[in-house]
């Protein structure tokens, strides 16, 4: 989950909603992925999506078995679709997220699903890390938003 808050310190940096997921299979990184809706204008720009695509390359298949998604946010309903369709056997996430998670918060669409693959869901990991980043960011994007007005 470290890796993936670099990849959330990442987007940060480039002022996108701070969230970083790494794809491992096999013990070894094969794809990290951050927020770029902003800077592609693109709803389809989500951390998970483009870390899924990288992954898929890599492996040059679009099934993703034998591998583990780390996220430093509950996924929506899109990335854990994603997920899913992609095969990827484990999700690990950190922080909740209460507007839009489709693992528990808001729906879960990993629980009880009569879907082909079904995905084990780990959640809390480094909890107190990947929710700091977020909302600082977003005391910090407040606060610039603020000074611009005035």
């Amino acid at each position: 989950m470290n890796e993936a808050l670099k990849e959330a310190n990442k987007a940060r940096a480039k002022l996108e909603s701070p969230i970083g997921v790494v794809i491992v299979h096999d013990g070894e990184i094969i794809a990290r992925g951050h927020n770029t809706r902003e800077a592609e204008q693109s709803a389809l720009g989500h951390a998970e999506i483009n870390a899924i695509r990288k992954a898929c390359k890599k492996l040059g298949s679009w099934r993703l078995c034998d591998c583990e998604i780390y996220v430093t946010l509950e996924p929506c309903a899109m990335c854990a679709g994603a997920i899913i369709q992609a095969r990827i056997d484990r999700l690990f996430f950190g922080a909740k997220d209460s507007k839009a998670g489709a693992a528990g918060s808001v729906i879960d669409l990993f629980a009880g699903a009569k879907f082909n693959h079904q995905v084990e869901v780990c959640s809390g990991v480094l909890e107190k890390e990947c929710s700091s980043i977020l909302s600082e960011f977003f005391a910090e994007l407040r606060l610039i938003k603020k000074s611009e007005k005035s």
